[in-house]
């Protein structure tokens, strides 16, 4: 019901979509609806905190992945945590998330913050650890990664500026 209802939110907005439209995608009765979720903000921020609880527990499997080189880990996070929203219809959910972050309260924040920790530590533990700052260097990775997802005419286009990204910070 949750994934009806983000996919709902991030079709029509979040202003736009309505309990009864959601219902509908979900295959719920409104009523129904109503009764697991009270108001329309308390059911985007659950439909927003499942998604990026599961983005999360992707990325920290990929990245504890040790058996893969560092740099194939990271791409792969990256792609997970971002670049799987380059391409309709999944290029509308960060643009509904990002408009209202006060809707999502500590969630906003949270969750990016434990990504760019999970990269830190991959890049802080990692084999190909330089002795650079990794914490510098996740943070550049994002902004690039950021950039790109904003301005990606595709899903390859994402992917392969990212890998260049990554091969000249990481080493």
């Amino acid at each position: 019901m949750l994934d009806a209802a983000m996919t709902t939110f991030a079709r029509f907005g979040y202003r736009k979509t309505s309990m009864a439209e959601v219902a509908r995608a979900a295959d719920i009765s409104r009523p129904g609806l109503y009764f697991l979720f009270s108001s329309k903000e308390l059911l985007f921020r659950a439909a927003v905190e499942q998604l990026l609880e599961r983005d999360l527990a992707a990325v920290e499997r990929v990245l504890s992945d040790t058996r893969r080189p560092l740099a194939e880990r990271l791409a792969t996070a990256f792609d997970q945590w971002a670049g799987r929203y380059t391409e309709p219809p999944a290029r509308d959910i960060p643009q509904v998330v990002e408009a209202h972050p006060g809707l999502l309260g500590e969630c906003a924040e949270r969750a990016p913050r434990r990504f760019e920790e999970l990269v830190t530590a991959a890049l802080a533990e990692g084999p190909d650890a330089t002795g650079q700052d990794p914490a510098g260097i996740a943070r550049t990775l994002i902004s690039a990664s950021v950039g790109l997802k904003h301005q990606a005419p595709s899903h390859a286009f994402y992917t392969e500026r990212l890998a260049l990204a990554i091969r000249l910070l990481v080493r």
